[in-house]
């Protein structure tokens, strides 16, 4: 019976009804030691037998913190059967993680994505309620999968209950029900039948402070926790009790409840194989059952509550602790768990040891556990006898800890590692974790330094790597110098690779050799051979590099191409973490190819994926993209939402975007000064700056101040020229237009645009030149190239600009009216991921593999069907095909 939880009942019961119903959804319970958590998660459990649904448990156990996937291995294991009804690499991924076999897996959120389809498929036969207690203390890659699963399962009939304490286990995103202390009158109820004298009762509540363990606990020892400074807190008054109890019971009790606290897991065999080599057995259990201390099955031993686990073991002398310990190792049939031990029985540093550490770490990394693997690296280092062999596992421990997710831990890493190095000769691969976690946290310009300075040292091979890694996030951050540089120390060591020699020249805008450099780089990098074949860390940047080139140069085909198939292999083979930075190059391709909606669709993926992963800091940049999208809108509220700070390459796009805005509301002195302002900043060799400078010359034409359009003018051609790329050929002409009033300037635009893919640049481009035809009063000739720009105009709802061609259409004498766009065009009437599921619909895909291709639950993408079937006023699959989707 539970006293004055009526308010978490009616929470969880909401929870499993919303399940039930097909509404997937989690939830955390958070409070104290004691305080009522795991009674919640036990009332779940009965409540929900008598409905039909499928409980899967696990329990974090401290001593299992270091231990990759421990908790998942106790949640899953019941249902192992049913993995192979998975796509392939996520089959694979929670095999490695069952230890039934599967390659060592490559990405931390995998995982993750397979419980998450796991427990989908399981609802598929009915409700499934997943129950983790103590979840303060699941390993982190458990930790990972499960809040992944939580956040992503939608319209399944699946629910996830957390129980935590107050610290650990952050889960942003879940609802969360904190547990308060009893009143008295429901504490007053939970004494009831205790036999206490009313005035020990009260005591008993006066200092139990709500917390029901407390109330049964004190009620026991009846003991009074005070000191001089005042009351202890309710969790330490427990657990001296706990400890005074325990010490109260024969010696051989104590030593077997030790060694079941020391052994952690509950596993029995273990657990009595150590016991006979210390000369104990089961039958000293017996009274610490009868105390109900713990509680022992025929497979298990479990303790009534973490306290009591941690009262047996603190209360035991170090000696007899360590003692303990190494007899559970030479217990041990599972080499994780014996190095386990074996570390927590060593007192000095043991080269054996730390070796026996690294080689667990590795096998935590091969199943994408990177932050039990970081861990295990820490551990050997600290039991590595030499600074450098100490230094070297810092190193690998810090790449671990960033590829989790902790840049923050991995910082304090290298600089513990950077203590034990001879700052002459540094580990390379120090200084490339030192760098990426710079980066990470936002100090690109730190990172791109510390790469260039030390590169010299480095061996050989990764020089030409270092110097690349430097010049890209040095560009990224408006470090000019550290490219120069970078290029310098290139040259010296005979190693011109043209990425960096490219981008020496380009930051002095010397485009016509920069340009052609990096077009040489993308060249050596094919999308097929992008996309064939399998990458694993630490991975060959390469590829990545070459689709950085492409958007540099700002060649559509092949940034398209590349992104394109780096985005299908990271699909394939279910790559969730590197999604989101592939998808925003390939939505920017497409904002600029006039794929509105499929750039929105790629954002709003890359977006949901970034948050469920923790990536947040990506989420501006995302938006950024878009930025665009709402400037051509001419949606100032959502382009200013979207564009975010200005101070770096991903807020230079939607300072651009910004200016789009301005330009198209007729703000044309605020576009000049902002641009002319970047221009003069230390991002000004950003390509989204040099191009638009076309903004620039058509604002200083409509001020009438010509004088303010050269400079810009001058770059702008200069880089057309050097990249050969026809869109920019043709932007570029038709700003010479605006300045020259020749009409072959106009006709050479429009035949480059012909041969380019960017609409609404070739829009603007009619607009001009029906504008100068009007003028030239030659009206009839003007109205074709504006009817063309009011289609394109209407076609991507660009509201400012359709008004400036309906005007100049208007001035001709043109009569036709032109059709508005309606609510009946079927992309305007589906969501971003429904329109993903409809275009791959309409490609031949089943439920099942367009789930897999969008990691979503088959379930998930029926839904989406469904309501996209309404939308469009059709009722099947083979009906899509009519609808002329584009």
């Amino acid at each position: 019976m539970l006293y004055g939880r009526a308010s978490e009942q009616a929470a969880i019961e909401e929870l499993l009804e919303a399940a039930r119903a097909g509404r997937s959804g989690g939830l955390v319970l958070r409070g104290e030691a004691g305080i009522g958590k795991s009674a919640l998660l036990d009332w779940a459990a009965e409540h929900s037998r008598g409905l039909g649904v499928r409980i899967l448990r696990a329990t974090g156990v401290e001593t299992e913190a270091d231990l990759a996937f421990a908790g998942l291995v106790q949640l899953l294991w019941p249902v192992q059967d049913h993995l192979d009804a998975l796509p392939a690499p996520q089959a694979d991924a929670l095999r490695a993680v069952l230890g039934s076999g599967g390659p060592a897996g490559q990405d931390r959120f995998l995982s993750g994505l397979a419980v998450m389809t796991l427990l989908a498929r399981l609802a598929d036969d009915g409700p499934v309620l997943c129950l983790v207690d103590d979840a303060h203390w699941l390993d982190q890659a458990t930790a990972d999968a499960l809040l992944f699963a939580a956040r992503r399962l939608t319209d399944e009939k699946a629910a996830l209950l957390f129980a935590a304490r107050e610290e650990g286990f952050a889960a942003p995103g879940l609802p969360e029900v904190r547990l308060s202390g009893l009143s008295q009158e429901d504490a007053a109820r939970v004494l009831e039948h205790r036999g206490l004298p009313p005035a020990e009762r009260d005591q008993v509540i006066a200092e139990s402070d709500g917390n029901p363990l407390a109330l049964m606990e004190l009620s026991t020892g009846r003991r009074r926790y005070h000191t001089a400074a005042g009351p202890i807190p309710v969790a330490d008054r427990v657990l001296a009790s706990f400890r005074a109890r325990i010490a109260l019971l024969p010696e051989r009790t104590r030593l077997m409840m030790l060694t079941a606290a020391a052994e952690g897991r509950g596993d029995l065999p273990m657990l009595l194989r150590a016991a006979e080599a210390l000369g104990v057995g089961p039958e000293d259990l017996a009274q610490a059952e009868e105390a109900r201390l713990v509680e022992v099955s025929a497979t298990a031993i479990a303790f009534r509550h973490p306290l009591i686990r941690t009262a047996a073991y603190q209360g035991a002398p170090l000696a007899r602790r360590i003692a303990v310990h190494r007899v559970l190792a030479e217990a041990a049939t599972d080499e994780d768990c014996r190095v386990r031990h074996r570390a927590a029985a060593a007192t000095s540093p043991d080269e054996d040891l730390a070796a026996a550490l690294a080689e667990a770490a590795e096998r935590a990394r091969g199943r994408a556990a990177f932050a039990a693997a970081a861990g295990l690296w820490e551990q050997a280092a600290a039991f590595t006898p030499g600074p450098s062999g100490r230094a070297a596992r810092l190193a690998r421990a810090a790449s671990l800890a960033l590829a989790s997710g902790h840049a923050d831990h991995a910082a304090g890493l290298v600089r513990q590692a950077e203590e034990l190095v001879d700052e002459t000769v540094p580990l390379a691969a120090l200084t490339e974790i030192r760098a990426a976690v710079e980066f990470e946290r936002g100090e690109g310009r730190s990172a791109a330094r510390i790469l260039v300075e030390r590169a010299a040292a480095a061996d050989p091979v990764r020089v030409t790597p270092m110097l690349r890694t430097a010049a890209g996030y040095a560009w990224l951050c408006g470090e000019a110098e550290v490219i120069r540089s970078a290029a310098a120390r290139a040259a010296g060591t005979g190693a011109r690779d043209p990425m960096i020699q490219g981008l020496a020249h380009l930051v002095d805008d010397d485009y016509a050799r920069g340009l052609p450099l990096l077009q040489r780089f993308v060249a050596q990098t094919p999308p097929e051979a992008a996309g064939r074949v399998p990458r694993t860390p630490p991975e060959d940047a390469t590829a990545r590099w070459a689709a950085f080139c492409a958007m540099v140069v700002a060649d559509d085909d092949a940034a398209a191409a590349l992104a394109t198939a780096e985005v299908a292999r990271l699909r394939r083979q279910s790559l969730v973490g590197a999604l989101p930075q592939v998808l925003q190059d390939l939505a920017g391709v497409q904002v600029q190819a006039g794929r509105h909606r499929d750039a929105e669709a790629c954002v709003a993926e890359a977006v949901q994926l970034a948050r469920d992963t923790g990536m947040h800091q990506r989420v501006a940049r995302l938006h950024a993209v878009l930025a665009r999208v709402a400037a051509i809108e001419g949606d100032e509220e959502r382009c200013l939402r979207l564009a975010g700070d200005p101070t770096d390459a991903g807020g230079v796009t939607g300072l651009v975007a910004l200016c789009l805005l301005d330009l198209g509301m007729g703000r044309y002195e605020r576009v000049l000064e902002r641009l002319e302002a970047a221009a003069r900043g230390p991002l000004r060799h950003l390509t989204v700056l040099v191009t638009a400078g076309a903004e620039q010359v058509e604002a200083a034409v409509r001020l009438n101040r010509p004088d303010r359009a050269k400079e810009p003018l001058h770059r702008l051609e200069a880089w057309a020229r050097a990249g050969g790329q026809p869109w920019a050929e043709a932007v570029s002409a038709r700003c010479r237009a605006l300045l020259s009033d020749d009409e072959d300037d106009y006709l050479r635009a429009l035949a480059a645009h012909r041969r380019a893919n960017r609409p609404f640049e070739q829009a603007r481009t009619e607009l001009a030149y029906g504008e100068w035809l009007r003028r030239a009063r030659r009206r009839s000739d003007a109205r074709a190239p504006l009817r063309a720009a009011l289609r394109t105009f209407e076609r991507l709802r660009a509201a400012p600009w359709r008004a400036r061609a309906e005007a100049e259409l208007k001035a001709t004498g043109e009569s036709v009216v032109v059709a508005r766009p309606t609510a009946a065009d079927p992309l305007e009437r589906l969501t971003p991921q429904e329109l993903q599921v409809v275009r791959l619909a309409m490609d031949g895909g089943t439920s099942r593999e367009i789930a897999a291709h969008l990691f979503l639950s088959p379930r998930t993408v029926e839904h989406h069907l469904y309501r996209a079937y309404r939308k469009l006023g059709i009722r099947s699959r083979r009906e899509l095909t009519r609808l002329g989707l584009t």
